[in-house]
């Protein structure tokens, strides 16, 4: 397996296109995306658990029901959420790249983002969907990541190349999200495309397997969004055999999606650092994301790395409560950066450390706490970001 240049068109048989049809408010910003695959293909999903939910997530579930899709339509801007006219909108989306694609509208997935509960017509598709479509191309995968970013400072694309059943196959992808994450689900919004070839039910097995792994142990500020949404096609044209062994799917599944949330995490709202919280030696896996989750997710964590500040405590502190079966009286805990590694506590007890040398290392952009609990063999890795000035800034005015 090996990443190259690319995202959801990267793989065999998919166009995707970015336009802007009117939804945001600033003239030429692209805020509709469209992706379509030359053939019909198996198709998944994992969704929000947030009890209030975006009309586009209701409409594709039902589209999804047979486990087969061709299209992906989404936009930014308006969430399309809690909208006496949301069913109608998300399912005229379908029916407009019905009448401008071809692919039926129940073989579509419908995705919004953005503002919740703002009122919101069909107009603007219905004025644009045409030239949306026209402008489909194999090399349209940049413009559709640029037209479902909100907040996002940059577009998030990722693509590799893995070998299943003696072929080479593609699996890429792009995900917006830098506000309100904290998935219980899925993430944000992702969307996967491969040529190889699956069916439904194995596609939908890996990727629920996969978020728990990767977007699950995602964290910018604690809020679960209301449209979140993963969705991935497999149109299966790279030309391999169906087989029971999904192996190799499966880990370019997971290494495409662990390199969004690292994306998503380090274009946190206001962030300025990557943080990456790797636990090992807990009693079981649950202990082990349950720990690493605590720590991404604190708010004192995440303040004092945007100081600089090696408060280790606040380390320790989220590890007890975060639910995870551990002896706290065992729990090493280091900081590292490109500028160092340093122990800063052993056995949950406080060592000398330079803290001079602490700061440096805080103050690079990328960090990792490692944490050891010392109590077995289970692990787990999670990503998230410092917490700045511009984090409240951005969401003080996110609407007006």
């Amino acid at each position: 397996m090996q990443f190259i240049e690319g995202g959801v068109t990267a793989a065999k048989g998919y166009r995707a296109a970015g336009e802007h049809l009117g939804i945001r408010k600033k003239p030429g910003k692209r805020d509709v995306a469209l992706i379509v695959s030359d053939t019909p293909a198996s198709a998944a999903c994992c969704y929000t658990q947030n009890l209030v939910k975006g009309a586009p997530l209701l409409v594709t579930k039902q589209n999804l029901k047979n486990g087969t899709a061709q299209a992906i339509v989404c936009n930014s801007g308006n969430a399309n959420t809690c909208n006496d006219n949301g069913i109608e909108i998300a399912e005229g989306m379908c029916a407009l790249v019905e009448k401008h694609t071809g692919v039926k509208a129940n073989d579509v997935i419908v995705a919004s983002t953005g503002v919740i509960g703002q009122p919101m017509t069909l107009q603007p598709f219905m004025d644009g969907m045409g030239a949306l479509a026209a402008a489909l191309d194999t090399s349209g995968g940049h413009h559709a990541a640029q037209a479902i970013m909100t907040t996002d400072t940059v577009p998030k694309e990722v693509a590799v190349e893995f070998e299943m059943g003696g072929v080479i196959c593609t699996l890429g992808g792009m995900a917006k999200g830098s506000g309100m994450i904290h998935p219980d689900m899925a993430t944000m919004l992702c969307f996967l495309t491969t040529d190889a070839k699956i069916t439904p039910e194995a596609l939908q097995d890996a990727l629920s397997e996969t978020v728990k792994d990767t977007f699950n142990m995602l964290s910018v500020d604690g809020d679960t969004s209301t449209n979140d949404m993963v969705a991935i096609l497999a149109n299966g044209m790279a030309g391999n055999a169906a087989s029971a062994d999904t192996a190799p799917f499966q880990a370019a599944l997971r290494a495409v999606c662990e390199k969004l949330c690292r994306m998503m995490a380090r274009d946190g709202e206001g962030a300025t650092k990557l943080i990456t919280c790797t636990v090992t030696g807990a009693k079981d896996v649950r202990s082990a994301k349950a720990a690493a989750k605590g720590v991404v997710c604190s708010s004192l964590v995440k303040s004092a790395f945007f100081g600089a500040d090696a408060n280790w405590g606040r380390v320790l502190c989220a590890i007890g409560y975060s639910g995870a079966e551990v002896d706290v009286e065992k729990v090493d805990i280091q900081f590292r950066s490109k500028a160092g590694l340093l122990a800063v506590c052993k056995a949950g007890r406080s060592i000398p450390f330079d803290e001079a040398v602490a700061s440096d290392i805080l103050r690079e952009d990328e960090i990792d706490i490692l944490v050891q609990l010392r109590d077995g063999g289970a692990q787990a890795a999670a990503w998230g970001c410092d917490l700045t000035y511009d984090y409240v800034r951005i969401n003080g005015d996110y609407r007006t």
